[in-house]
């Protein structure tokens, strides 16, 4: 099976209530730990790269071994996608070296320049069959090159929406209802919540459309406490409860982000394994035993929150 664009996959999630995982790559051993668990649950996939982590494994490197990974697993659907993409050359470069889905992240521009440059984005990608996701409101956190203060976050407006995806043309649509980026999500005290009235008033005004969840890791405490307790300096860390991504997940939305818990397992593994073997120096024993951690962490994803066991 060649890659593949999101249409045909979030159709079916979208008429199954289920989500597929999103997971970012930076290098081979976290894209062969994401293909193993998928190809192991019969699990379509998203295989998305931020425009930093494109720039730090170089854009042919990555094409590369996404399509060795297609070839591996024949049966398995898997689109390779552009994160959090800042303007329409990103989009396009991406687009050119052979992305199956791009994402044009506006949000942070006025709203009618976002709206002009992701339909711009929207024409070239149609041109090659490529789908587009755009996003409205704005996620707190920090991902590689996005940074947004606290007190800069905005919840989507459910009474753009409509309007947005009419005028651009987009295929999905990523939404601001209370995740986060990053591993420090929530300040001491304070609980998560999503909010699913705004996604519930969404899907009403695009019903069978698309929606998008960024910032969506969980921080499971386990990853954490591994890391502080192989010489990390972490503070708790409160990610987004998973049974509310699982509800999210059965109703409109049909992508779920995984970045920083994928980070976490692969560190917590790399220091575990460091203090258990200070004399080891081969990076395939090490980082072997990272690719692992990461297959059982997308296993349970699939699992627990995204629902696609099967849905290959």
């Amino acid at each position: 099976m060649a890659l593949v664009n999101t249409k045909e996959m979030f159709k079916k999630a979208y008429d199954g209530g289920y989500a597929i995982g999103a997971f970012n790559i930076n290098d081979m051993e976290i894209i062969q730990g994401i293909m193993s668990a998928c190809a192991e649950l019969k699990a379509p996939v998203i295989l998305q790269v931020s425009s930093s982590a494109r720039k730090y494994a170089h854009p042919a490197y990555l094409v590369k071994m996404v399509e060795a990974a297609v070839k591996e697993n024949p049966d398995i659907p898997v689109a390779l996608h552009l994160d959090h993409g800042p303007s329409f050359e990103m989009c396009k470069a991406c687009i050119d070296d052979g992305f199956t889905s791009v994402m044009f992240d506006g949000s942070a521009k006025p709203y009618e320049e976002n709206v002009e440059e992701a339909r711009r984005v929207v024409e070239y990608a149609h041109k090659y069959n490529v789908t587009v996701e755009a996003e409205l409101g704005k996620l707190a956190g920090v991902e590689d090159d996005v940074k947004v203060e606290d007190d800069k976050a905005q919840f989507t407006d459910p009474d753009e929406v409509q309007d947005f995806v009419t005028r651009t043309g987009v295929d999905s649509l990523a939404i601001a209802i209370g995740t986060s980026h990053g591993a420090y999500k929530f300040k001491p005290g304070q609980k998560p919540k999503l909010r699913l009235d705004i996604l519930e008033e969404v899907s009403n005004r695009l019903p069978g459309f698309p929606i998008v969840l960024h910032g969506a890791s969980s921080v499971l405490p386990e990853f954490v406490q591994m890391v502080n307790q192989y010489g990390g300096q972490m503070p708790d860390a409160i990610g987004i409860p998973e049974e509310m991504l699982r509800e999210a997940a059965a109703k409109a939305v049909c992508k779920i982000n995984v970045d920083s818990d994928l980070r976490l397992a692969m560190t917590a593994t790399v220091r575990k394994y460091f203090a258990e073997n200070p004399s080891h120096f081969d990076p395939r024993q090490y980082l072997g035993a990272a690719r692992d951690a990461i297959q059982g962490l997308v296993e349970h994803k699939i699992k627990t929150v995204l629902g696609c066991e099967g849905k290959a």
